[in-house]
């Protein structure tokens, strides 16, 4: 009796339906996770890219400033009000940009 449940094998269609489950769950994190990241990941590398002498950005510690120079190492040299100081940070550093009013 027992060899009888072994021996017994699934029909070819029903691997196919247990399969279908995982193939969704895929599907879902692909469209929810995956998808939005890319388009987060391509509009900040557009954003970075544009930067500018004049725009007002943000970077990732927090600090608000004006683009003064863009070095060719992409470095941005920002001044920080309220005491004009210039510091010099990384363009990847750069979180967001604030005003886009960039001189021509």
């Amino acid at each position: 009796m027992l060899l009888n449940l072994f021996l017994q094998t699934a029909p070819s269609g029903s691997s196919l339906v247990g399969l279908l489950p995982i193939l969704l769950i895929f599907g879902v994190f692909y469209f929810l996770l995956f998808l939005p990241m890319q388009r987060q990941k391509k509009n900040t590398q557009k954003m970075l890219a544009g930067l500018q002498n004049g725009n007002t950005v943000s970077t990732s510690g927090g600090i608000i400033g004006t683009i003064v120079a863009i070095d060719e190492d992409d470095t941005l040299v920002l001044r920080v009000k309220p005491d004009n100081i210039k510091i010099q940070v990384t363009r990847a550093s750069v979180s967001s940009l604030i005003s886009g009013e960039g001189k021509k």
